[in-house]
């Protein structure tokens, strides 16, 4: 996805919108039986597998491949229930990644557009097109007044959903946060851990989504998302300059011990891998460690327990799982740091 310039990379890691929509002419995927649910996947796969420019591929996640599936959650590729399996279910996905297209979850379709930085618009606008692409084949249910017909109600109306991760390190540990959360709150919004609805946040990284998809365009959701995680970044900004005025051996204690520790380890554990990286990246995007954000970024994932189990081809044990985690965060830092010297 091509995105423009000011997106905000130092504190917004990801923008993201997805779209649920249900056929108008079968049951919503709680109340199909197998034959309706292979249906669904065959005929809202096609208008994608067909369109060309994108190249989207087909994975089919009921055939118990839990694995890959876990790895594509931890890649924020798919949801976790998605991932679940069952009746006749996939994800259709583009050849750079940008577009991921579930099939079979608690809608018939979930279309996520994903993009580096502050990109709603431009998430909006990849995500739209995907749904055209599927709407010139196949009828949403749709209703004048309520708009598309969600399984769950809150999805209602536009059917929207827009989100941005964000790095807060300084927030997190000023205990702003709950300031943010209760605002964002009263605003329609929430603010959720790494993997949204239900998970607590790690690395300090937090995901800022509406709430509210009836009675509001898709354009007016992203806008109204997009000026409250820029009211979150400016707070994040002067928190950072202040902890960095008044205490300037502590955060750079902190920042570089965080990268030391990251070229050196021999054993990482997740949430000891998390919080180093949220240290590394805080020095990263403040211009103190000559690191660029975009590849430190692709850390994150990289850790995670099924993209590394998948790596290894074979099950890793914990402490194996910790070497493997260890020596990968190594090796990246050490290829940049290389190519730095060249």
């Amino acid at each position: 996805m091509k995105t423009t310039g000011g997106q905000r990379r130092d504190i917004a890691l990801s923008a993201r919108v997805r779209l649920a929509r249900n056929l108008k002419d079968l049951p919503f995927p709680g109340r199909m039986d197998a034959d309706q649910a292979e249906q669904a996947l065959a005929r809202l796969s096609k208008p994608l597998l067909d369109g060309g420019e994108d190249g989207f591929t087909l994975l089919r996640l009921d055939d118990g491949n839990r694995l890959e599936a876990r790895a594509l959650v931890e890649r924020h590729l798919i949801s976790p229930e998605l991932a679940g399996g069952g009746q006749p279910r996939g994800v259709a996905l583009s050849r750079d990644g940008g577009l991921s297209v579930m099939i079979g979850e608690e809608d018939h379709l979930r279309i996520q557009a994903m993009g580096p930085g502050l990109c709603l618009t431009e998430c909006l606008r990849e995500a739209q097109r995907a749904d055209g692409l599927i709407e010139r084949q196949e009828t949403y249910a749709f209703d004048e007044a309520l708009g598309y017909l969600t399984a769950c109600p809150t999805n209602l109306g536009t059917g929207l959903r827009a989100s941005v991760m964000l790095h807060l390190p300084a927030l997190t540990g000023s205990g702003g946060m709950r300031d943010i959360v209760a605002a964002a709150g009263k605003m329609g919004l929430a603010v959720r851990g790494l993997y949204g609805e239900g998970t607590e946040a790690s690395g300090a990284l937090y995901q800022v989504s509406n709430q509210i998809t009836l009675g509001l365009s898709e354009e007016e959701i992203v806008s109204r998302v997009s000026d409250v995680t820029l009211h979150i970044i400016a707070r994040e900004e002067a928190l950072r300059a202040q902890y960095k005025q008044r205490r300037p051996r502590e955060y750079e204690d902190r920042v570089w011990r965080a990268l030391g520790a990251l070229e050196r380890a021999r054993r990482l554990s997740g949430e000891e891998a998390m919080k180093l990286l949220s240290d590394l990246r805080w020095g990263v995007s403040m211009g103190d460690i000559a690191l660029p954000l975009e590849t430190l970024d692709t850390l994150l994932p990289g850790i995670q327990p099924g993209v590394l189990t998948l790596s290894a081809a074979r099950p890793l044990r914990p402490a194996e799982r910790d070497a493997a985690r260890a020596d990968y965060v190594r090796e990246t830092l050490g290829a940049l740091a290389r190519r730095e010297t060249k």
